[in-house]
């Protein structure tokens, strides 16, 4: 937790220089592979524990409506957080395990072509995994958005967007912010 040891101007400066080390192409690599979803009419699922599910919930949230131009006759993008999910996450971590959580949901959902965002900070959450895993192997198109050094998250994933610092506060901020831009994006790519 940088916040605890640096004081307000250095701990915002050091946000800065790990905004400038995101790797452009891994962010613009996230939009075209939302929009390739988008126009063959395929799903985007998202999914993420703790704060990174905050954000699976909220880059949900946006992708649904921040991208249309025209609410009544534009083509929409078919985009589903697991993480939202309560009852059937709280049956599955009860019942089976925890780690069961997403991957029981892309059982039931998923389709080969469809696109997987899994979020973790760390890379290393199992049930982020094994859903990836799974995909992997029953034709989805998977991203991994990590922090830290990327964990097995980074490797496993088919894609990456990797924010390069030891601390989930800065790492979880930085998703959000290129998230923001990628709704952008996606608002010009969905409104040509």
């Amino acid at each position: 937790m940088l916040g605890a040891t640096l004081g307000a101007k250095d701990y915002l400066d050091r946000v800065c220089r790990v905004i400038e080390r995101v790797e452009l192409a891994q962010i613009e690599g996230l939009s075209a592979l939302i929009e390739q979803a988008y126009h063959a009419s395929r799903f985007v699922f998202i999914i993420g524990n703790g704060g990174s599910g905050a954000n699976a919930s909220h880059l949900c949230e946006d992708l649904c409506k921040c991208t249309l131009k025209d609410f009544e006759s534009q083509k929409r993008l078919k985009v589903l957080s697991l993480t939202d999910n309560t009852a059937g996450i709280m049956a599955w971590a009860n019942d089976e395990g925890y780690d069961r959580i997403f991957i029981e949901q892309l059982k039931n959902l998923s389709s080969p072509g469809d696109l997987l965002l899994a979020i973790s900070g760390s890379g290393n959450s199992p049930n982020i995994l094994k859903a990836v895993d799974w995909s992997n192997s029953h034709g989805l198109t998977t991203v991994g958005i990590t922090g830290y050094g990327g964990g097995k998250l980074k490797s496993l994933a088919q894609h990456n967007l990797h924010v390069a610092i030891d601390d989930m506060g800065i790492v979880e901020s930085v998703h959000q912010v290129v998230f923001h831009w990628v709704i952008d994006d996606m608002y010009r790519r969905m409104s040509l």
